[in-house]
């Protein structure tokens, strides 16, 4: 079995359409994305660096340990944070789902940028393309899905998503505005 059937087996299990296409990447407004990046981003995020990141790359990050030299761990609730799209506000991720804050964290230290399992995805707004690149539904660059034992690991820089929630929707980044259905059920990988 080659690996891309596993991974298809494996993502099959989470119930969402999740892999992209290239197209998803293409040109758009501005670069890839649909506009521009939010000003201000939360947690004190660089608009530049996210819009150079999100808008006009497919490969490079922020530097490793960035997101520890922002205000976010500061900031964000310990007991569960939206991270929205920095161009859009749409709901990426919740973290944490199915482990601790310090947990985490610790993974996400341990790595050097935010690191999020399956459960911790909004499927409806994320994308995985064929090479690993993790990518909003909009054209935003999010990351990239690096595997590990534990399972699909996603390895996103901050500044991607540091979103705040779209204007009139009334949310303030709490989980107003996720899908009905979110958390899914945990999966096993």
């Amino acid at each position: 079995t080659s690996a891309g059937a596993r991974v298809d087996a494996r993502m099959a299990l989470v119930g969402k359409t999740w892999r992209g296409e290239d197209s998803l990447m293409a040109s758009k407004a501005h670069g890839t994305c649909v506009a521009a990046v939010q000003s201000p981003l939360r947690w004190g995020c660089s608009v530049q660096t996210a819009d150079n990141i999100c808008c006009f790359n497919r490969h490079f990050a922020e530097y490793s340990g960035y997101w520890e030299s922002t205000s976010f761990l500061r900031e964000a609730s310990h007991e569960r944070t939206v991270f929205r799209d920095s161009v859009t506000g749409l709901p990426l991720f919740v973290a944490p789902v199915g482990r601790s804050w310090a947990e985490f964290v610790e993974e996400s230290r341990h790595h050097g940028w935010p690191s999020f399992r399956t459960q911790e995805v909004v499927w409806d707004n994320v994308r995985v393309l064929g090479n690993g690149e993790t990518v909003s539904v909009n054209g935003t660059h999010l990351g990239h899905n690096l595997p590990d034992s534990k399972g699909f690991r996603f390895c996103i820089n901050l500044v991607s998503v540091a979103g705040h929630a779209p204007a009139g929707s009334g949310s303030d980044g709490g989980d107003d505005g996720l899908p009905f259905d979110f958390p899914p059920p945990p999966v096993r990988v």
